[in-house]
Order: structure tokens, then sequence, then C-alpha cells
């Protein structure tokens, strides 16, 4: 770590204690997570930090969001979680046609951060980091408008951006129709430009093979031009993150 990091570190540390909270269960790659999220700002990192305790404590008093509680949303089938990408990073797939509007959003949200803590568990070996980080894959083959969930997609970004900040390695967008462009340059304001530039959608056939090199084929979906085989969210095994 260099010197200027493990100084801003430190300074972290002190205001989230002034802040009344404590860094004390977590190790320094957690808490980098939230200075890089910040711009390097140790006052806007201990800040968010203490924010996204709150939070976790709140929303997720279990420590972890059972299946039980989203069951309305496993049903469809319509997440994949497919193992490991090529850099190491745990793949989700999201199958858009499958999804329709929540009408409990409160459920949804649940849904949100069951998945995402899921995922980002399935990619620990042994202990885990706290730098580990998805790559998420959203297909909108066939996708019509009634499947079309902006608030759905923005209460979703955002929920990455405010409680897990530097957790997404990429996210492509495979098969965008011409009719959810505009809806998609709306939903864009909503993001940061760190996650805006994370952010791949596929348009061509050059594209897609760079897509594929990039994530590789050995946990890819035949459909998607890999050599495995779709694997749905609530049939993967994983360690429940320490948060």
């Amino acid at each position: 770590m260099a010197k200027d990091q493990e100084v801003k570190l430190a300074q972290m540390k002190k205001i989230v204690e002034e802040l009344g909270s404590s860094t004390e269960k977590y190790g320094d790659p957690t808490l980098e997570r939230f200075l890089i999220a910040r711009s390097m700002d140790p006052n806007k990192a201990a800040k968010m930090f203490v924010s996204w305790q709150k939070w976790r404590a709140s929303f997720v008093p279990l420590g972890f969001i059972p299946d039980s509680e989203v069951l309305q949303q496993l049903e469809s089938r319509k997440i994949f979680l497919q193992g490991l990408s090529k850099d190491g990073h745990p793949i989700l797939i999201l199958h858009a046609s499958k999804h329709y509007p929540a009408k409990d959003k409160h459920q949804f949200k649940k849904f949100v951060v069951h998945l995402l803590d899921k995922g980002i568990a399935s990619g620990i070996r042994g202990q885990e980091i706290g730098n580990e980080k998805i790559v998420a894959i959203i297909d909108m083959q066939q996708l019509t408008f009634k499947n079309v969930d902006a608030h759905g997609l923005i209460s979703g970004f955002q929920f990455l951006q405010a409680y897990y900040p530097e957790r997404l390695a990429r996210l492509y967008i495979l098969n965008m129709p011409r009719f959810f462009v505009s809806v998609w340059k709306m939903i864009s304001h909503f993001l940061e430009k760190a996650t805006l530039d994370k952010i791949m959608i596929v348009r061509n056939e050059d594209e897609r093979k760079q897509f594929v090199i990039e994530v590789g084929k050995e946990a890819l979906p035949e459909e998607l031009g890999g050599e495995a085989k779709f694997v749905a969210l609530q049939d993967v095994e994983a360690p429940r993150l320490e948060c």
C-alpha cells in the first residue's frame, strides 16, 4: 500500500470513530473500497462507511437475505450465477425478458441485496478479503415493453453505488432493443461516472467477440458464446458475506 493511501486510511478510521462507529471488524481492503468510491477523501469515505453500517444493520438484520424472503423474485429463474470469469470474478446474468416490474418494491430491494451478496460471496475462495468484485451481464434478448423496469434498474444501481462500492468489475448489456435506448439514457443520469465507465453495451459482432474474450468461455453459457450451461442463482451454494 502506498504511503499516501496508508495515511488516508488511518484518517478514515479515526473519523469513523469520531462519528461513533468502529472499523474493528473490517480489514483494510474493505475500507479501501469506500475510499476509492469517494476519490480518496477520508471524510467522505468515513461518512459513506458509517451510513453503510447503519443501513446494513437495519435492512439486513440477519446478516443475509434468505431465499424464503424473495421467493417471488426467484421463482421466475431469471438470475444465473455462472462461476468465475477469466479474471476470477463471479458472473451474474439477468434474463431481462423474464423480469417484470415488482409490485412489492421492498421485496425487490431485498432481492437486489440477496443476489449481490450471494454473487460476491460465490467468489470467496477460503477467507473473505473484502474487495471481491462481480461481473454482471444483462441480456435483453426478446425484451418487451412489459419487461421494462426503469425504476427497478435505477434502484439496483443506487444500491450498488451506495452500499456496494467498488464491487462491480464490469457490466455488459447484450441485445439492447432500439426502443430501450431512450430508457437507458434516462437511467444513465442516475449513474456515477465510475459506474458508467464499467458498463459496456455490446452492439455488434466485434464487441460481442471482445465480450466473450474478456469474460472467458469456460463459465459463460453456450447461448452467449461460451461453453457452460446456465446455473440458476438458487441452485448455487455460497458462503455468507461477513458484513
